[in-house]
């Protein structure tokens, strides 16, 4: 999600720090450091405000003069799989991770040009159109009234939503379900200092910034 400026900068500067005697030397990147990145170019890419598809991925990692010297490490296994002990369940998470990173590859509806019709899996769709977030979260959180009391119920489960208004519509509705009064919580921004000062450093641990 980088620009890649930032890495180009932090490349300059090294070299200025660390590689001061050698800064003519092409081939000296991040003065001699190792750097390791980690990233899916199948993710999100760099946030360009107004920007088209070349714009955005010219100011990705591997549009940059630093790309031709990275070696390319691969991760090749799924830890999710290894996780459940069913085997039913490890079909289906691994039928499923291979349809995700098919879909990342652009091979799910064969050949195209970056922008295709995909047909999403109907086990995977919500097909109540009148109350969309109810039927989610009925499917996520089944049996939540008598799971209220349980952590790890909750620890297991969690609703991935694209902005913050669905967030709060997904709350919201989550929390209509919950009995018993509602509580807000605000946070401060501001100090009450302590009467007891040691010294002025003291009035600059918690500084206010603004």
């Amino acid at each position: 999600m980088v620009h890649k400026h930032a890495f180009e900068a932090l490349d300059r500067s090294m070299n200025d720090i660390f590689n001061a005697q050698r800064s003519g030397d092409s081939e000296m990147i991040f003065g001699d450091k190792v750097i390791v990145f980690v990233g899916d170019f199948r993710q999100i890419l760099p946030v360009i405000p107004n920007a088209g598809r070349q714009d955005i991925v010219n100011a990705s990692l591997s549009s940059s003069y630093i790309w031709e010297k990275c070696k390319v490490l691969k991760l090749t296994r799924n830890m999710r799989l290894t996780a459940n002990s069913e085997t039913s369940e490890i079909e289906q998470t691994r039928d499923f991770a291979k349809w995700i990173l098919d879909l990342g590859e652009g091979k799910v509806v064969g050949d195209n040009d970056g922008e295709a019709v995909i047909e999403i899996p109907h086990d995977l769709l919500i097909t109540d159109c009148i109350d969309p977030i109810s039927a989610l979260i009925e499917f996520v959180y089944p049996s939540i009234l008598e799971n209220i009391n349980n952590s790890t119920y909750f620890q297991e489960r969690a609703i991935l939503a694209p902005k913050n208004e669905v967030v709060q519509e997904i709350n919201e509705c989550l929390l209509s379900l919950f009995p018993g009064e509602e509580n807000e919580y605000l946070s401060s921004d501001t100090l009450c200092e302590s009467k007891k000062l040691h010294d002025d450093f003291d009035k600059t641990l918690y500084l206010l910034m603004f």
